[in-house]
């Protein structure tokens, strides 16, 4: 089932502008195969991984020509283990021919965010911590890769600059301070998330005091998130969230989550994607 927060308006679009780089003005290849001819494919994973990119894949040949069907024998989310068979399709060979690529290019890009996802999530299984994402997406595949971060397990940050607030430095010395950015923010968009940025204990307890809604710990060492965590715990007013940042790998993540902190971002689960190798072929 498609995933509410993402619509089928974004899924075509992103599918329309992947088939015009791809495509063109028309496959030549393609147009040898006679145009009355029918076939019958499959997709099989090639090897393991959570499946992603099942709404992108069949938009594909469904833009192309409407008389192709896909069965799929997997559901986004799903653990597929190396040689499943993940969808079969059949309809004009033409368009199978011309869609195979593009496709595969969804179906392998969204399924490695998932993967990745999961393999994070699993990874502080138990600690309470939550694992985010970051805005380190590919151009024109930011919702699609944040729905792949989902299927994954994982959490959405912000999904761009438009839906949460996140004060860095450079914004605390335009606004003249901490406290004014933070007032500022609460009167021009009350209602939206904010996050500041701290690099050292003295700032958390600025923030702290701001009463801001999540508090970025930006490159802290181990000891010092715990610190943080016991600086927050200690604080007299309503209960920060803290999000370790910057720097967190999978060799450190578990660590990172047992210091205490609520969440951790990642932007590993988007920028150093490794595709999951599909194979499609006419059968």
């Amino acid at each position: 089932m498609m995933d509410t927060l993402i619509s089928a308006d974004a899924v075509s679009k992103a599918v329309a502008q992947a088939l015009r780089e791809d495509v063109g003005a028309g496959d030549l290849t393609a147009e040898l195969i006679p145009a009355d001819d029918t076939a019958n494919a499959r997709v099989i994973a090639r090897e393991g991984c959570t499946l992603c990119g099942t709404a992108w894949f069949a938009e594909v040949f469904h833009q192309l020509d409407t008389d192709v069907t896909v069965h799929w024998h997997c559901t986004d989310g799903e653990a597929v283990t190396t040689g499943t068979d993940v969808c079969h399709l059949r309809g004009p060979a033409r368009a199978l021919l011309s869609g195979e690529r593009t496709a595969l290019n969804f179906l392998q890009t969204l399924s490695a965010t998932a993967t990745a996802a999961r393999r994070y999530v699993d990874a502080v299984a138990g600690t309470g911590a939550k694992i985010l994402d970051t805005r380190k997406t590919i151009p024109g595949l930011r919702a699609a890769q944040k729905y792949a971060v989902r299927c994954g397990g994982a959490l959405n940050h912000r999904q761009g600059l438009y839906d949460a607030i996140l004060i860095k430095e450079n914004h605390i010395a335009a606004a003249g301070g901490l406290r004014q950015a933070v007032e500022a923010s609460r009167q021009k968009t009350p209602s939206a998330l904010l996050v500041t940025e701290v690099e050292s204990l003295s700032e958390l307890r600025e923030a702290l005091a701001c009463e801001v809604d999540r508090v970025l710990l930006d490159d802290f060492s181990l000891e010092d998130m715990r610190q943080a965590v016991r600086v927050r715990d200690a604080s007299d007013g309503p209960r920060v969230a803290l999000e370790a940042s910057g720097g967190v790998g999978f060799d450190s993540i578990r660590k990172t989550a047992l210091t205490g902190v609520d969440y951790i971002s990642v932007g590993a689960l988007t920028k150093h994607v490794r595709a999951v190798d599909f194979s499609m072929g006419l059968v």
